[in-house]
């Protein structure tokens, strides 16, 4: 299936690694052009050299901080200066935040912060741009919703899933898609840290329907589905991609 994505912009946080750098990749191979941001400026040059491997279109680097206080709006303000537009939106940044029941407050705001607030403030920064064009997808990566311990980044991610439903409601009348992806166990360095080869397999074979963790590919996949015109009935939507598991885990 042609998912018509060939001539679009994208605009990818987090996107140096892990299910940021596999959706942009996956969104170039695609034919997108990809404005992809991150702290890391080693890991983002390293993205946009496999890109061009792969004999597609480079993608436009922004090093910056995604939790600084003008983060969003810098991040906003480069994008549209680079491509003329966005057509699409990925809220990918983030990390889990488990603590203690007592943790302090600047845990929370920390927490909250990376996982909620800036996607919602990169989200209203570029609202006008897709208000004008009557067109666009915005696809955010949400997260475990059943935690086993305190985490705020679930917390924060709850939060995500019911404020871009809310706004599918708001701006679906002029042409914009607003899902969620939410991601099971996928194989990644976070991931990895708390999953070892041995709980792996005990949990995969206990807990998933397919009987193993999922690739950042898997992710990626729905992801460009998502932010395709194939997909201009589907809005307001949590797409699960965890291969079937029973439950969640952080």
């Amino acid at each position: 299936m042609d998912l018509e994505l060939r001539g679009k912009t994208a605009l990818v946080t987090g996107a140096s690694q892990g299910l940021g750098r596999a959706i942009a990749v996956t969104l170039a191979s695609e034919g997108v052009t990809v404005f992809a941001t991150a702290r890391d400026v080693a890991l983002l040059e390293s993205l946009k050299s496999k890109v061009v491997a792969a004999g597609d279109t480079a993608p436009i680097l922004l090093a910056q901080d995604f939790m600084a206080v003008d983060g969003p709006q810098r991040i906003a303000d480069a994008a549209l200066a680079a491509l003329g537009h966005v057509d699409i939106l990925i809220n990918n940044a983030g990390g889990s935040r488990p603590m203690e029941i007592d943790a302090p407050e600047e845990q929370w705001v920390e927490g909250m912060t990376l996982n909620f607030d800036r996607h919602r403030q990169l989200t209203q920064a570029l609202l006008p741009n897709f208000l004008e064009r009557k067109s666009g997808a915005i696809v955010s990566v949400s997260g475990n919703l059943e935690p086993e311990v305190v985490n705020a980044a679930m917390v924060a991610k709850a939060g995500l899933v019911v404020w871009s439903k809310g706004l599918s409601e708001q701006i679906g009348k002029h042409g914009i898609t607003v899902n969620c992806v939410q991601p099971g166990l996928i194989d990644t360095a976070q991931i990895r840290r708390l999953y070892p080869d041995d709980k792996r397999r005990t949990f995969a074979e206990r807990e998933i329907a397919l009987r193993d963790f999922g690739e950042p590919q898997d992710v990626a996949n729905m992801v460009a589905f998502l932010a395709s015109s194939r997909t201009h009935y589907i809005t307001g939507a949590v797409i699960p991609v965890d291969g079937g598991m029973r439950r969640y885990s952080f």
